[in-house]
């Protein structure tokens, strides 16, 4: 791979590298918002009879909420997982770019 390549590549590796960081920061973000919704449901359902239908309702809307944050979980364990094999590209890509310089430039 040649200098203008490896350079082109690293660039288009760092900028998914930070579109994944970003896609992370969201789901940490809708995840920490559902974790303040399933509080406040369980705080709404205290003071109510544990017959009531509308506790009943309530527990419904919190498994889904649960089943939600499972799969922004294992969305989250993906992008990760793309994360660490971009660093590694990245490595790679640099030590190219680094072994092209010397050739380049030896006297």
């Amino acid at each position: 791979m040649g200098m203008a390549t490896a350079q082109m590549r690293f660039m288009y590796l760092n900028a998914y590298r930070l579109d994944l960081e970003y896609k992370i920061q969201l789901i940490t973000e809708a995840k920490m918002n559902l974790s303040r919704t399933v509080t406040d449901l369980l705080n709404v359902g205290t003071d109510l009879d544990s017959d009531d239908p509308i506790v009943k309702k309530l527990e419904a809307r919190k498994e889904r909420l649960n089943i939600m944050e499972k799969k922004l979980d294992m969305q989250m364990q993906q992008y990760q997982q793309k994360l660490q094999m971009i660093d590694a590209e990245m490595d790679s890509c640099s030590k190219l770019i680094d072994k092209n310089i010397k050739l380049s430039f030896r006297y």
